[in-house]
């Protein structure tokens, strides 16, 4: 790789984007009682560079962590094991399944001071576009911070929800930016049974912290044919263990097997070894058309997947309007060449303006990169210079059980609501709070013209966000929201949260129970009326918002599809969807145990507790004041969370949090309470 695509991995410049903390010495022993803010792990794999760390940087080695002694693994654990997923009939008839995948290697923030458990902006790159992604990279480090990155959970958490693994990553990094060969020997050192404790350590992170594996990238020059060799041993290794453990190995197309730094751009002698020693290789960013098709033709020939091999497209710097060789890697009526590696797509958040980086703007941008310009994945813009991976990929999905629900909550948000009100008027990001999203969008099916249809951030029914359709809706409109393979029983209902805003429209919901007739085609949808209070359809009103419960009375089988029609009577309209949920019955869910404060250093504290039993969407944390207002302090999947700034307020000698689990439909257990004196 090009040492020019570092720009964000310099260690200086990634120093200066962490705040200024207590320096902590590099012998320093865990503080388990103190009540910092926890950040996401990364490591040296066991010797430390000379001299101190920067501000806000803490030296770690790799090679004695242990999962016993790190006081933030409470925080950085995902919560949500990996979803398995299919392929419903492609959206469009150039998209195809079991060809090429997509990997997508995103840097979310700096190697050091990047939250465990999101943050008190908006401002962040919330990945929605999951459908599309076959293996996400946490992408980082540096030679001022560390070199080993584990991802912190609400990533893994949200990859997880929409069945995609999540790889830590293993940067050696180019002299230029402050390599040191030293650090790759010690990566690969044996012990005195030969075997590669680091190999075992890596595995070790990755199974404490539930993510998938490693991405291992090699790019420190100066190395011979031992080093390769000790690489290679460590990297077989490696992928026994992880493989043990149900975890992946990718490799990056740098080192060479005599121990060199040479990037080849394609599959061949010089990193066939390696690639037969891992699940994927990445492909340099050096290929050619003519390199891509000998290295899909040479892993064939190994007995190997040719999509195995993620053709690098470095996007970090031009983002859909990165110029590339399309058919060299997914050509138009031809078998896939290879997969597709992106090398920071986060591009679509990064390239914003400071002050054009609200919500709305970073989805905009970042639908255009994976859906295309026409924003529609169901009819896809034929003219576009800038192949999205909806055109030539199939989406997938995991939603396959009842009960099932979302609020369209996309990770982050301007202010919290709860049932249509704002309980916090604090923006956040948080992506383990991330829902299952809509994979189309937007798939909308009308003879008229098309309205807009987007994430919105202005208001929401829980959460962050709600999808907001605004247009004439001068021909009725079917908007796709999601392919399914849920089971229909006697008692299933669909639950629908809506507002209208403008305008006057008649709703109907929209269920398929058998596939399209082919690929593009429209679900064979039968429409319920949504409107009516007759048939079984019940309503509820709050704050301006209508849940209304409708019976899929008639139907059986398996849904298969679902979406709303929306027929307007009077326009123009800009109608809101705050809610869906697919249920049998409605069960509580039972409170957590054991809350207790675990540090505190004045208004910042440290909680945890013990998990509810059964199914968890997540916990929320509330502040309970002595007038009785309750004030959401955040939530999360995890079992510790970290507040900070509190303060005694009306008078109160104590303060007084409330505890709750979350269920999958959004309904809450009784609190828990813990108290804090002041």
């Amino acid at each position: 790789m090009n040492p020019t695509r570092r720009t964000v991995l310099i260690a200086a410049g990634a120093a200066a984007l962490t705040p200024a903390l207590p320096v902590l010495s590099a012998q320093a022993a865990p503080r388990a009682a103190a009540a910092t803010p926890p950040y996401a792990s990364y490591w040296y794999p066991d010797s430390l560079p000379a001299g101190s760390p920067g501000p806000g940087i803490t030296w770690r080695s790799l090679k004695s962590w242990r999962a016993a002694d790190d006081p933030d693994l409470a925080f950085n654990a995902a919560s949500i094991p990996l979803a398995a997923r299919f392929t419903p009939t492609p959206a469009n008839t150039t998209a195809r399944s079991g060809q090429a995948r997509v990997q997508a290697l995103v840097s979310f923030g700096p190697t050091s001071a990047n939250p465990s458990q999101g943050s008190a902006t908006a401002d962040y790159y919330a990945l929605t576009h999951w459908a599309y992604i076959d293996e996400l990279v946490f992408w980082g480090g540096s030679a001022g911070e560390g070199l080993i990155l584990a991802p912190n959970a609400p990533i893994v958490d949200a990859a997880h929800r929409h069945g995609v693994p999540v790889l830590g990553n293993v940067f050696l990094p180019p002299v230029a930016y402050g390599g040191q060969l030293q650090w790759t020997r010690d990566l690969v050192q044996k012990d005195a049974t030969g075997h590669y404790p680091l190999a075992a350590q890596l595995v070790a992170v990755a199974a404490a912290y539930g993510f998938d594996g490693w991405f291992v990238n090699a790019e420190t020059s100066g190395g011979n044919t031992a080093l390769g060799t000790a690489m290679l041993g460590f990297l077989k290794e490696l992928k026994s263990l992880a493989a043990a453990k149900g975890q992946r190995v990718t490799w990056y197309d740098a080192m060479t097997v005599n121990g060199t730094v040479s990037w080849q751009g394609a599959l061949n002698s010089q990193n066939q070894a390696f690639f037969q020693s891992a699940d994927d290789m990445f492909v340099d960013f050096r290929w050619s058309a003519a390199t891509l098709a000998a290295s899909g033709t040479q892993a064939d020939g190994l007995g190997r997947s040719r999509y195995e091999l993620w053709a690098g497209v470095d996007v970090e710097s031009n983002g859909s309007g990165t110029s590339v060789n399309w058919d060299a890697i997914v050509p138009t009526g031809k078998p896939h060449v290879t997969s597709i590696g992106f090398y920071r797509p986060e591009w679509t958040r990064n390239h914003l303006p400071a002050d054009q980086r609200a919500p709305e703007d970073f989805h905009a941008a970042d639908d255009r990169f994976w859906t295309g310009r026409s924003l529609d994945p169901s009819r896809p813009d034929a003219s576009d210079p800038w192949r999205a991976p909806a055109v030539s990929v199939a989406d997938r999905s995991t939603v396959t059980s009842v009960p099932f629900a979302s609020v369209f909550n996309t990770g982050h948000g301007l202010r919290w609501y709860e049932e249509g009100a704002v309980t916090s008027e604090a923006p956040w990001n948080h992506l383990g709070l991330q829902d299952r999203l809509p994979s189309r969008r937007w798939a909308v099916r009308t003879a008229g013209e098309r309205p807009a249809v987007s994430f919105d951030f202005t208001d929401a029914w829980r959460g962050g966000s709600s999808v907001l359709v605004a247009g004439e809706l001068d021909q009725p409109a079917v908007v796709d929201l999601y392919a399914t393979r849920l089971p229909i029983g006697v008692n299933t209902v669909v639950e629908l949260t809506f507002r209208g805003e403008s305008g006057e429209v008649n709703v109907e919901l929209a269920v398929a129970t058998a596939e399209p007739s082919a690929p593009g085609a429209t679900p064979p949808y039968t429409y319920l009326a949504v409107n009516s209070v007759n048939n079984g359809v019940r309503v509820r009103s709050v704050n301006g918002w209508q849940t209304v419960t409708v019976p899929l009375t008639g139907l059986a089988g398996t849904v298969r599809a679902l979406g709303v029609r929306l027929t307007a009577t009077e326009g123009p309209v800009r109608w809101r969807l705050g809610g869906l949920a697919v249920r049998d019955s409605v069960t509580a869910p039972a409170a957590p145990s054991g809350a207790r404060v675990t540090a505190a250093n004045g208004g910042d504290l440290r909680l945890a507790w013990t998990a509810a039993p059964g199914a968890v969407r997540h916990y929320t944390l509330h502040r309970l004041l002595p007038d009785g207002t309750r004030r959401f302090l955040g939530a999360t999947g995890q079992l510790a969370y970290f507040v900070a700034g509190q303060r005694p307020e009306q008078g109160e000698t104590a303060a007084r949090f409330e505890l709750r689990a979350v269920g999958e439909l959004y309904n809450a257990s009784a609190a828990v309470t813990v108290t804090h004196p002041w």
